[in-house]
């Protein structure tokens, strides 16, 4: 195994590590939406059940 192999290799393992790390960073600030959409639709539940006779 060559210089340019083990280089090439580095190279890619790093940008795979980026960008695993960017997707994560994305779906970790996507949560707090999530989570209030979550507290709404279960608002609105409620209240669509307590307008039922």
């Amino acid at each position: 195994m060559g210089w340019d192999t083990i280089v090439l290799s580095v190279l890619a393992s790093f940008g795979a590590v980026g960008l695993a790390l960017s997707q994560l960073h994305e779906l970790l600030g996507k949560v707090p939406a999530i989570i209030r959409a979550w507290h709404e639709i279960r608002r609105s539940w409620r209240e669509a059940g307590r307008d039922q006779p």
